[in-house]
């Protein structure tokens, strides 16, 4: 029987709403596998579609169960967080906006609350009035928990994109036996300047490389948060028994390296790539023989 207070109030919705969402999993998940959401990211089949549906079913009883169903961080929703990020994120990438991503959402309440209404036609009216608020703040709870858990996975996604795109930006080629350079093009900050730092120390290991060629050629100015990444990238790399040469440094950067007080005496520094590898070849003993047509 439902538990009401001394002047009828309904004082269980949680319960109630656990026990009709266990009662009706089954006819639940059937209506939810139809619904845009289920249907356009569980494409293999909908008895998929269906056994989802069921996971979020569960998940949100356990919530019940618990009343804490306004908390997005509930315990119950931590089986199915990851499906439920997926989904908001599959849709995502159908071109969807985060507003319609949640009107998706939205729209899965209607049929639970055709249910529930359907299994309440003799209840009081205060009774139907709280077990149907009780599932409104859960089915919101659960939108906060999808757009929640997609918006992560977005930005990590983003990151792991933006990672990529530094590496790709950022190679090391192998110019000679021993000698590896990278050409560094654009603004260096301080995620970029540690994949060059990565790159260039695996390339070394890999290559047993004994030279190293930093080329700035590219890189537009030189501040002194440049210039400490630079003596960092040099300094790994003689930890790792290779000589970095920086190249490419034109007047306007020396310039500015001289007015900031940069000590970069320790470094070798070269004018451009080529003056840096004919360095790197005579430190390695090897001589350049010029054609005849070049002599």
């Amino acid at each position: 029987m439902p538990e009401h207070a001394a002047d009828g109030t309904f004082v269980n919705p949680t319960g109630e709403v656990r026990d009709f969402l266990r009662r009706r999993r089954e006819q639940i998940a059937q209506r939810w596998a139809d619904e845009p959401l289920f249907r356009a990211v569980f494409t293999v089949s909908r008895d998929e579609a269906v056994e989802a549906a069921k996971a979020v079913v569960n998940a949100m009883a356990e919530v019940a169960d618990a009343a804490r169903v306004d908390d997005p961080d509930a315990a119950g929703f931590s089986s199915v967080r990851d499906q439920l990020g997926r989904m908001g994120t599959a849709r995502s990438r159908a071109g969807l906006s985060t507003g319609q991503i949640s009107s998706e959402l939205a729209s899965l309440r209607l049929p639970l609350e055709n249910l529930l209404l359907a299994d309440l036609q003799e209840a009081p009216e205060g009774h139907v009035r709280a077990s149907m608020t009780t599932l409104t703040v859960l089915i919101g709870t659960l939108r906060v928990v999808v757009m929640q858990t997609a918006l992560r996975e977005g930005q990590a996604l983003i990151d792991r994109q933006r990672l990529q795109l530094l590496e790709v930006a950022t190679p090391v080629i192998k110019l000679w036996d021993g000698i590896v350079a990278v050409p560094l093009i654009g603004t260096l900050d301080s995620a970029r300047s540690q994949v060059v730092m990565e790159t260039l120390l695996e390339s070394i290991v890999e290559q047993q490389a004994r030279y190293a060629i930093l080329d700035i050629t590219g890189v537009p100015t030189v501040d002194s948060l440049v210039a400490q990444h630079l003596m960092k990238t040099v300094a790994a790399a003689r930890l790792m028994g290779a000589e970095c040469v920086v190249s490419g440094i034109r007047p306007a950067i020396a310039q500015t390296i001289v007015h900031l007080g940069l000590d970069l005496g320790t470094v070798v520094t070269r004018t451009g790539l080529a003056d840096a590898l004919a360095y790197a070849l005579h430190k390695l003993g090897a001589g350049i023989v010029l054609d005849a047509d070049q002599r």
